[in-house]
């Protein structure tokens, strides 16, 4: 179980924000950390690898003391049995992604873990070459093969799979979900992608302005954003077309294209490749943006 109590001063878009958050996590699940930007996710995250000092609090990790700012205790990130993806690959340069991840293993570890990842994650062909010689979705998808490698007791993941295409993520979200089953894994998860969320999370934690404003399952989450709907459906908006008096938004669901006709004041803030939720009000879709 990992309990948090932590407190921040975080600067934000709009000033000086503070973090103030109260949580507790079950051993085992996984836990999505949801809302807009600059509502704090990623500092939480970074607090409880340890990359990030809290002006207050303490984190506590299956009875295990990482941090406690009364008692003056306070972790070394390498002290902290965690696997880390953020949005920054932080590979090193001069290492091919072989050795980037053998670099990973701890003492007398099994290197198989190594061979398994990269035929898993669709390494194989880029095992030997270095990492200025990669796209950015080649880095994150080694970066996040990186910290599997540990088999770590927490999997801190900021949108790892953000910039892969939707097969590959379709693929990895499956292989977490496999490894973090498998290891009973407890998994912070920062994502913007509702369809992501709502397959891979055991609950989910909203934040705004740096404080909790929900927790629950993602059914109810999301079901509480639109009562009575019939369905929600995710998707990217590939065009928007006017058509006198009203829109006509096409949609990318999976591989299929969905034509929704919208009011203009549903319109104003959506441009070409947004993230939407399609809903059903009777038989009348209706579009919300996410993220």
């Amino acid at each position: 179980m990992i309990k948090l109590t932590l407190r921040k001063k975080l600067k934000a878009s709009g000033g000086e924000m503070l973090l103030d958050v109260d949580a507790t996590i079950e051993t085992g699940s996984l836990v999505t950390l949801y809302g807009p930007s600059g509502a704090g996710k990623t500092s939480i995250l970074r607090m409880i690898a340890g990359l990030l000092r809290p002006d207050g609090g303490s984190v506590e990790v299956n009875g295990q003391t990482w941090f406690d700012s009364d008692k003056k205790m306070d972790r070394k990130p390498q002290q902290r049995s965690i696997g880390l993806v953020f949005q920054d690959y932080a590979l090193f340069p001069n290492m091919t992604v072989k050795e980037n991840l053998e670099f990973a293993l701890v003492k007398k570890q099994d290197p198989a873990i190594v061979a398994e990842l990269i035929d898993t994650i669709e390494l194989g062909d880029l095992q030997h070459r270095k990492p200025d010689t990669l796209s950015g979705g080649q880095k994150q998808r080694v970066a996040l093969a990186r910290a599997l490698v540990r088999r770590p007791e927490i999997l801190l993941l900021d949108e790892p799979l953000s910039a892969l295409d939707a097969s590959m993520r379709i693929k990895l979200q499956d292989y977490l979900l496999k490894v973090h089953r498998q290891f009973n894994l407890t998994t912070l998860l920062v994502s913007h992608d509702v369809s992501e969320v709502l397959k891979m999370s055991d609950q989910i934690i909203v934040l705004e302005n740096g404080r909790i404003t929900r927790q629950g399952t993602p059914l109810k989450i999301f079901s509480d954003r639109q009562a009575g709907n019939k369905f929600q459906l995710t998707g990217e908006v590939l065009n928007i077309e006017r058509e006198d008096v009203i829109y006509v938004v096409s949609v990318l669901i999976g591989n299929n294209l969905l034509k929704v006709v919208a009011a203009e004041e549903e319109v104003r803030e959506l441009a070409v490749g947004d993230r939407v939720l399609v809903m059903s009000a009777v038989f009348s879709p209706v579009l919300q943006k996410i993220g």
